[in-house]
């Protein structure tokens, strides 16, 4: 612990966000970082208290507390404060592989758990993180560095998400020789298609791949295993396969009107946009645009945000964003105490922009859509909400949400973008290995294990959990990686934490 009175002795700060108005005009990220100078004194403020939250990982209350990776922050922090970057990066890599990626987009379940955010702000351990790894790329620290031995074993991977660019990276480190498998024109998944471009330029991804590829690792693009290639010639061609498809099997909305024309999955409506940003700078119009229209979106999720963000960039007229659950306090309530994650209101980029434009919050909680209203020539042009309402069920003891009679209203939309989540994975990935599904609908596993009901055949990611966060699925891949390793090896040598 390099600085023991740091905490005390320097205030919390974090990078400065462009302004609303004037970020809004382009795709681009929009934080102005900290000079080095001042992020290592953002350093000095972590305590390496005895008994470190940051990096527990812990569930508690069904919610993950600390790092689900379980990064090193008090030894990385202190390295910052002292000013040893290179050893800062290598500390850092030791339990994450893509900290440029988490560093963007993470939640920051580590400072959530921070001991300094007991009773004051905790360490800004995120900006420290980006710091390290925006420094490794400027000084060379995170060139390429292949393996020296290989073991002739050859691994394929179903996609190229978080989950499968971990199990990737860690069996190329191994030595194995591995094929990622991505159906899209791009490497990356739901990083690249399915987080918009403001929150993490598709330029830091292709930085990351192409040290991927320079290390040894195959990226084939335009490739849907189990249309495109038969998966017994995945069986036959490698050693072992591992399916990293993801939860993208969107959840829908069922209400009268549905076949309206205007309403799409807020997972195609941000695909298509940073499709289009990246080919043309969207000028090639194949994207789904919310110009001067009235927009609603459905669902209060971080993906339902990311299409507010979105809809402000092309300049909408207006935009809601409907929440079923009721609006979260300001503060922690007393039945939520540190270090459980804080289940308190945020106000993220897209809300915040959205405030500064309409002059008012986009939201509407407890509330859900009752009717989608069409035009003569079944165009959208309205949608019916109703308000909820929480009952406990008597019989069950269950707490149900109802519609409160009276309380419908009826908001102009001639696009509405659902962000409801997902459903689990798409089924023909599955149904092609003829893998085994829990009653989830996610591929089936014994608990801890990766090794799915068909031999040579494993599952990372939100396959196998759900839905879930980024650095979940790192650390999901990091997991498969050492069951295959260990089922081709006999024992395995790769370290998860």
């Amino acid at each position: 612990m390099g600085k023991p009175t740091g905490f005390m002795e320097y205030e919390r700060e974090t990078s400065v966000a462009v302004k609303p108005k004037q970020r809004i005009k382009n795709f681009n990220e929009f934080h102005e970082h900290l000079p080095m100078e001042k992020q290592q004194l953002q350093g000095a403020r972590c305590m390496e208290c005895g008994v470190p939250f940051c990096q527990s990982g812990m569930t508690l209350c069904g919610m993950t507390s600390g790092c689900p990776l379980h990064n090193l922050v008090p030894e990385w922090n202190d390295l910052v404060y002292t000013g040893n970057w290179k050893q800062a990066y290598n500390r850092l890599k030791k339990t994450n592989n893509f900290p440029e990626f988490t560093s963007r987009v993470c939640p920051a379940l580590c400072e959530a758990a921070c001991t300094c955010g007991l009773n004051g702000d905790p360490v800004a351990s995120k900006e420290n993180e980006y710091a390290i790894i925006e420094n490794a790329y400027d000084k060379g620290y995170a060139a390429p560095k292949p393996p020296k031995v290989r073991t002739g074993k050859k691994v394929a991977v179903v996609g190229s998400g978080p989950s499968g660019l971990a199990v990737a990276d860690q069996l190329n480190k191994r030595g194995h020789l591995v094929t990622v498998y991505e159906r899209s024109d791009r490497v990356g998944g739901l990083l690249m298609y399915g987080i918009p471009n403001m929150k993490l330029e598709k330029r830091i991804i292709e930085r990351k791949i192409k040290v991927m590829e320079e290390e040894g690792v195959t990226f084939v693009t335009g490739v849907d295993v189990g249309k495109d290639m038969k998966a017994s010639q995945l069986l036959k061609d490698y050693d072992r396969v591992v399916l990293a498809c993801g939860a993208s099997n969107p959840r829908d909305i069922k209400a009268p009107g549905r076949d309206a024309k205007g309403i799409y999955f807020a997972v195609d409506f941000l695909k298509a946009n940073t499709k289009s940003l990246l080919n043309s700078g969207l000028t090639d119009g194949s994207y789904i645009n919310t110009k001067d229209k009235n927009v609603v979106i459905i669902g209060g999720g971080d993906t339902g945000n990311d299409c507010v963000g979105t809809a402000m960039r092309h300049g909408c007229k207006s935009v809601i964003q409907i929440e079923m659950m009721p609006k979260a306090p300001e503060k922690r309530a007393e039945n939520n105490p540190w270090p459980e994650w804080p289940k308190v209101l945020k106000t993220d980029y897209g809300q915040e922009e959205a405030i500064a434009v309409f002059g008012h919050d986009p939201r509407i909680y407890e509330a859900t859509v009752k009717e989608f209203i069409k035009d003569k020539k079944g165009n959208l042009k309205a949608v019916k909400i109703v308000k909820l309402a929480w009952e406990k069920d008597e019989q069950t003891g269950r707490m149900n949400m109802k519609e409160i009679p009276g309380s419908e209203q009826v908001l102009d939309a001639e696009i509405v973008l659902i962000a409801a989540g997902f459903l689990g994975s798409e089924q023909y990935v599955a149904g092609a290995f003829k893998v085994e599904l829990n009653e989830r609908t996610n591929v089936k596993t014994e608990p801890g294990r990766y090794q799915t009901s068909v031999d040579n055949v494993f599952v990372a990611g939100d396959m196998h959990r759900g839905q879930s966060l980024v650095v979940w699925a790192i650390r999901e891949g990091r997991e498969a990686a050492r069951d295959v390793d260990e089922s081709l090896m006999g024992y395995t040598n790769l370290v998860i934490q």
